[in-house]
């Protein structure tokens, strides 16, 4: 619904203004306040080469918003922002205060001293909504749910109805905190990206070494970077090789090893060596930057939802509002013992019964329900609209690592030359590994399984970048690595084991091949029950988009039954291939858990995060997180979203039919202030005990 607490009452929350895409890259912490906002995509750079210790391809974890942006409009709900439910707290207790005064018939608690508590238990959580309905009136945007509210409130205050004035403001000032707090933890996705661009950068000028902002750095400058350090701008690696941690940018579980004239981008952090870097593309051309412009284009792209109050509102509003003046004028010309006081007093009841608060009430608790639902089943939604959104859609597109698969490399196969015992391979090879930090190199140490005499064997142990290990291991010569390592050493192989898909450890002892052991990420347990419940939930299109190389996505596709998917992306990749599908009229939802999946899950319909061990910044991103990092809890979450559409429709109908038999009782002066509390609270209540129901089914 509009919001009251808005200046503007008449543009969505998520009203994004236009920034320069060369301002893009530069925006700073502090700039990149809730009004920061859109830019256009960037040019596309070159893949760069994702060579490393063990293989010249490993896995790439594909990378994933939405909402949060608002129109730089306050979002405050009282005197005091700093605590929204201060002020709503206050004015609770002054109603309940106030009734137990009335129950009790307190002697001092008559005359003013009545509406003046009322008054004020009223105005803290009302004098927004009052302002709200003034505003609106010279726009001519005048029949709102503002404007009826502030109506229906002052006529119970006119008629002495002070409790029900306060409780409806007050149900609903609590019905906008529930979703502005859903809002406002979407709000910090963009400046949890922002964590990863370096802040300052040392450069090499006239012989001199000087820190400084990223932004003052000129093309061709010589950055430092050193140890542990991030890259602060795009360039080409000078000197030595380096390692650099790229998961920021590919979501790579692996470190990439750059030879000297390799690309090496903003936000990699260099690990090992001091390395020098030629910058060649300025701050606001970097990938990094480029990546953080396509979010915030995708998210000022996507509105919020609009609830189903306002559009109704625009239609009942005037309605009601006309039917109110009829009644007290009508009858001055038509009945022959006409009381002006009695008709107002109908006309005023009529208000009170027309409030919407039982709508007010009734559509968020049965969204909370929904959500409360799926809280226990491991399924965080940050907004009620992303219900809605999720029952609707009809493709899903899906990261394969860390989505799909485990995330975590693990030895799936030993293959031994002639003459080799898997056992004997296996052990050598895993005590040399138990030098390496490598993550491939880990999961050999971990399926070997070495003994400690076999590790004590180790001995000069030579690490060769991109290729892999040498060493003695009880008095033997071991190479491990990728093929690269046994040519260096002139060992020749089976032309075969260039055609392994997945990553390989290719093992040589003494100068002769021994065999390889194949290292790869495997599919989650629940990943084919996924699939298959998805398509049978009516999704008509899933597919799997992933950084990794072609050849093992296509095979994890094929064992998942995807029949869509594309490897090798890059993040603008996997944006284009979205945006061909939502062009297309796809309703569609995302799933990943990398950073670099963060402009893909913005431009979703639905971005859905792995949060179990994906990153924060695609955790903060995603309208929906799957925290038990159970693939198959999309399908699980689809069908809470139907249930809770179910429920919300049915408590708008209780509504509509209980209002609208109430209200033809008040015009004919059937109905008093009880019936109209029972229309609206009593209709309000129903509602809740009809929305708990979503939190006993199963799913």
């Amino acid at each position: 619904m509009p919001d009251p607490y808005s200046d503007n009452t008449d543009e969505e929350l998520n009203t994004a203004k236009q920034v320069d895409l060369a301002n893009v890259g530069a925006l700073n912490r502090e700039q990149l306040t809730p009004e920061a906002a859109t830019a256009p995509q960037g040019q596309d750079h070159p893949p760069t080469d994702n060579a490393d210790h063990h293989n010249e391809s490993v896995d790439e974890n594909a990378g994933h918003s939405h909402d949060g942006l608002d129109n730089g409009h306050g979002h405050d709900h009282g005197p005091a922002s700093e605590w929204p439910y201060l002020w709503p707290a206050i004015s609770l207790a002054l109603l309940l205060g106030g009734l137990a005064l009335d129950y009790f018939d307190v002697p001092f608690f008559v005359g003013l001293v009545r509406p003046l508590w009322y008054g004020v238990a009223f105005l803290l959580v009302g004098w927004k909504v009052l302002r709200a309905a003034a505003v609106s009136l010279p726009t001519g945007n005048v029949f709102n749910e503002f404007l009826l509210m502030s109506l229906a409130t002052l006529g119970a205050f006119a008629i002495g109805e002070y409790p029900e004035g306060v409780a409806v403001m007050l149900f609903y000032t609590v019905g906008e905190l529930f979703q502005d707090a859903a809002v406002n933890r979407a709000k910090r996705s963009i400046r949890a990206l922002l964590e990863i661009q370096a802040t300052e950068v040392t450069v090499l000028r006239d012989g001199q070494s000087l820190v400084i902002d990223p932004k003052e750095v000129q093309l061709e400058d010589l950055m430092e970077v050193r140890p542990g350090e991030k890259v602060a701008l795009d360039g080409t690696l000078e000197g030595v090789l380096a390692s650099f941690n790229t998961a920021a940018l590919t979501g790579e579980s692996a470190p990439q090893t750059k030879q000297p004239g390799e690309t090496v981008l903003a936000g990699m952090i260099n690990l090992d060596t001091l390395a020098r870097v030629r910058v060649t593309a300025a701050f606001a051309d970097t990938k990094l930057s480029r990546i953080l412009a396509m979010v915030q284009d995708a998210v000022g792209r996507k509105a919020k939802t609009q609830q189903f109050i306002t559009r109704f509102a625009k239609i009942y509003t005037p309605i009601v509002v006309l039917l109110a003046v009829l009644l007290v004028l009508v009858p001055m010309v038509v009945v022959d013992d006409y009381v002006f006081r009695d008709w107002l007093y109908r006309a005023l009841v009529f208000l009170v019964i027309s409030c919407p608060c039982a709508l007010v009430i009734s559509i968020p608790l049965g969204y909370f329900g929904g959500i409360g639902a799926a809280s226990r089943n491991g399924i965080l939604f940050k907004g009620s609209n992303f219900l809605d959104v999720l029952r609707e859609i009809d493709t899903v597109v899906m990261d394969k690592t860390g989505t799909l698969t485990e995330g975590v490399f693990a030895v799936r196969e030993v293959v031994t030359a002639p003459g080799t015992e898997a056992a004997e391979l296996l052990r050598l090879a895993g005590a040399l590994e138990t030098k390496s930090t490598h993550p491939i190199a880990k999961a050999v140490v971990q399926h070997a399984a070495p003994t400690a005499a076999d590790t004590a064997a180790v001995e000069s142990v030579e690490e060769i970048a991109g290729h892999g290990l040498r060493g003695q291991v009880a008095g033997r010569t071991v190479l491990a690595g990728n093929t690269k390592l046994l040519r260096k050493f002139g060992v020749s192989y089976p032309a075969e084991v260039d055609a392994v898909v997945d990553s390989i450890v290719v093992v040589a002892l003494d100068g002769q091949y021994a065999g390889y052991l194949t290292v790869a990420d495997a599919p989650k347990p629940d990943a084919a029950r996924a699939v298959q419940e998805l398509r049978a939930d009516g999704i008509t299109k899933l597919v799997m988009l992933s950084g990794d190389k072609d050849s093992i996505v296509q095979r994890v596709a094929t064992e998942l039954g995807i029949t869509e998917a594309h490897g090798g992306l890059l993040p603008e990749d996997k944006a284009r291939y979205v945006q061909q599908y939502l062009d297309a009229g796809r309703k569609l939802a995302f799933v990943g858990d990398g950073v670099n999946d963060a402009p893909v899950v913005a431009l979703a319909d639905v971005g859905i995060a792995m949060g179990g061990l994906g990153s924060d910044a695609t955790i903060e991103t995603a309208d929906v997180v799957i925290q038990t990092d159970h693939p198959s809890k999309i399908a699980t979450a689809r069908r809470i979203a139907r249930a809770t559409h179910t429920v919300v429709w049915q408590n708008i109908w209780l509504a509509f039919v209980v209002k609208g038999v109430v209200l033809a009782l008040g015009a004919g002066g059937l109905a008093t202030m009880w019936e109209a509390v029972f229309a609206d609270v009593g209709v309000a209540l129903l509602a809740i005990l009809n929305a708990v129901r979503i939190q006993r089914m199963k799913f």
